[in-house]
């Protein structure tokens, strides 16, 4: 009787979750059973990240602590998927014993013949190098949150100095429309409210495939499904953000008004040193086009701080655009030295004492604008998806301007028992540096 029972742990970022869903989906059409409990579990599949050193950290130690299941449970196979495992394939076979079979970022097709490999005994097994194989289509994923992810394109075409992820993702490669629509109406059949659309790049959605941006197309089909409640876009890299697009964001009644741009930086030379396709002028003349075109747009974007030669100037013309724009959600990294690319071979790099001071300096600043933004929103009403019980009467959830486990919640008091994606409207009284604090306006008018 061969291995029947596997779990899956997922590191690293929503695209890792969908992946992990894909092979959930291979495993259970060919009669294998998922299982929460990792003593159950004959097989454990560590679906790993491996972008920057913290992510590193976290997969290997999760790998570690997966390898004692082998002694002290019923695993039989550890197998390690992911970007670290497509990235250090033969070093993680080599140093650590307990692995028994790696499968690469593009080979998770192939996780029915690792186990079987496996089974025959003896060899261990590793499948990678194939980071531009197509998406996986026609394979139902197997949860249904009210929030989900869909990918809408694989790999990045941009090669900023920093980033690995083309050398483990591959090349730009979108999905057909047909297919993206397929699945979000089955994910909506199945009790799904908001979708979250993703992918390395999914400004340039559809280049490859059509010849040309499809993503407000998409936006336009996707806005047409009856059941479908929210649509929210993560990942628009500023560099194609059109105004066809912009304006599918704006009429499109279900996308919602918020937007997560990665700008990285600021300053024209450290731009131009990660390769970035954009400028200081451009980056500001898109952010005044969307607050002016869409007057309620959430923006969030993203910083590094310390990259290579970032003299004192060069962060403080971040921190004072920072400090003058205002964005509403705002997140920092520190540079990550990361082996095989550019700019780990940059002259001028920074220690890691000045990127944290640095890293700091911004989020002190950010978390002060977000309590002042938040402030303004005392009074005002929001339509908010439940997502958790805090405690008795009180439950969490988000409004259109949170992206899930990236931004903040709104603590939601309740008299009456509320269920788990349900919409509901919420007045503020209260607010905190991240998060907002209201009751329902409607509770008893039901």
């Amino acid at each position: 009787m061969g291995v029947k029972n596997i779990s899956i742990v997922t590191l690293g970022c929503s695209k890792n979750e969908i992946d992990s869903e894909l092979m959930k989906g291979l495993l259970k059409n060919n009669n294998y059973k998922i299982v929460n409990l990792l003593e159950e579990a004959e097989v454990i599949v560590v679906n790993t990240c491996g972008f920057i050193k913290d992510a590193k950290e976290e997969s290997i130690e999760m790998i570690w602590e997966m390898s004692r299941y082998k002694k002290e449970g019923k695993c039989k196979y550890l197998i390690l998927a992911g970007c670290l495992a497509e990235r250090y394939s033969s070093e993680l076979l080599e140093e650590i014993n307990e692995v028994d079979g790696v499968i690469g970022t593009g080979n998770i097709k192939d996780i029915i013949d690792i186990i079987t490999e496996l089974e025959k005994g003896g060899k261990k097994v590793q499948k990678i190098n194939n980071i531009n194989e197509s998406y996986l289509e026609k394979i139902n994923r197997q949860s249904f949150r009210p929030t989900e992810y869909v990918k809408i394109s694989e790999g990045c075409n941009n090669f900023c100095t920093y980033c690995i992820i083309p050398s483990l993702r591959g090349k730009h490669r979108s999905r057909k429309m047909e297919d993206i629509i397929e699945e979000v109406k089955y994910l909506v059949d199945n009790g799904v409210k908001e979708i979250i659309l993703i992918g390395q790049n999914t400004t340039d959605y559809g280049i490859d495939l059509y010849n040309e941006y499809k993503l407000s197309e998409l936006l336009d089909r996707l806005n047409k499904i009856e059941k479908l409640k929210w649509i929210r876009l993560l990942y628009l890299y500023p560099d194609n953000i059109t105004d066809e697009l912009i304006s599918s964001i704006k009429n499109n009644n279900k996308v919602l008004k918020y937007v997560d741009i990665p700008l990285q930086h600021i300053n024209d030379q450290i731009l131009k040193n990660m390769n970035r396709k954009t400028s200081k002028k451009n980056i500001i003349n898109l952010i005044a086009n969307l607050r002016e075109q869409i007057p309620n747009i959430i923006i969030r974007t993203t910083f590094i701080v310390g990259f290579p030669d970032e003299k004192e100037k060069h962060f403080y013309e971040l921190y004072d655009f920072i400090k003058d724009i205002k964005f509403d959600r705002l997140g920092i990294f520190t540079y990550s030295r990361e082996e095989g690319t550019p700019a780990y071979y940059f002259e001028n790099q920074l220690d890691e004492k000045t990127k944290e001071y640095r890293r700091n300096k911004i989020m002190e600043l950010q978390q002060n604008i977000s309590y002042s933004l938040n402030s303004k929103k005392i009074g005002k009403i929001y339509e908010v998806l439940i997502e958790d019980i805090y405690e008795e009467d009180l439950y969490v959830g988000r409004t259109y301007m949170d992206s899930p486990e990236i931004d903040g919640v709104v603590f939601v008091k309740a008299y009456n028992k509320l269920e788990i994606g349900e919409y509901v409207n919420v007045k503020v009284t209260d607010y905190l540096e991240y998060d907002l604090i209201g009751e329902i306006i409607d509770e008893f008018s039901k």
